[in-house]
């Protein structure tokens, strides 16, 4: 087994370890896509997965309004507290994080692995969730000076 494959294995284990399926499980779709000979699909994925899965992310996110859950009398609602107020411009920043990483890990992908291998810590040791690469990229871009 090459070194690769052994750091995608390390790095599902990892996942395993902090209980962390997505990271479990991209690891392992990776790992068998080079087992089984299916390299040709990395430029593929190297190119639109991170916009599939943000789409997928996107879907995700907007169920509770399509399914009626949110009423537009309750978004018209969020903009008369100031938590809601808050908490729109918390989600302004964080998308603008996100875009930030989005453009910095599409740019420098050597940092890619440092950011999975920080929330794999985070989620194993400090009770964290695993939701932030995308915006601990946004972070570092504004530290480093890049996006």
């Amino acid at each position: 087994m090459d070194i690769t494959s052994l750091l995608l294995l390390g790095l599902a284990a990892l996942g395993i370890i902090s209980s962390n399926s997505p990271v479990t499980i991209a690891m392992v779709v990776l790992l068998l896509l080079r087992v089984l000979g299916l390299q040709q699909a990395f430029p593929w994925l190297e190119k639109y997965g991170l916009t599939v899965g943000i789409i997928i992310l996107t879907i995700g996110v907007m169920t509770p309004l399509a399914s009626g859950k949110i009423s537009l009398q309750m978004i018209w609602h969020s903009f008369y507290h100031w938590k809601s107020l808050l908490a729109i411009g918390i989600g302004i920043l964080v998308a603008y994080l996100g875009g930030r990483g989005a453009v910095l890990m599409g740019s420098q992908p050597t940092i890619v692995a440092g950011l999975l291998i920080g929330t794999v810590i985070g989620v194993a040791f400090f009770k964290g969730v695993p939701v932030g690469p995308l915006i601990a990229a946004g972070i570092l871009s504004l530290l480093i000076g890049r996006g």
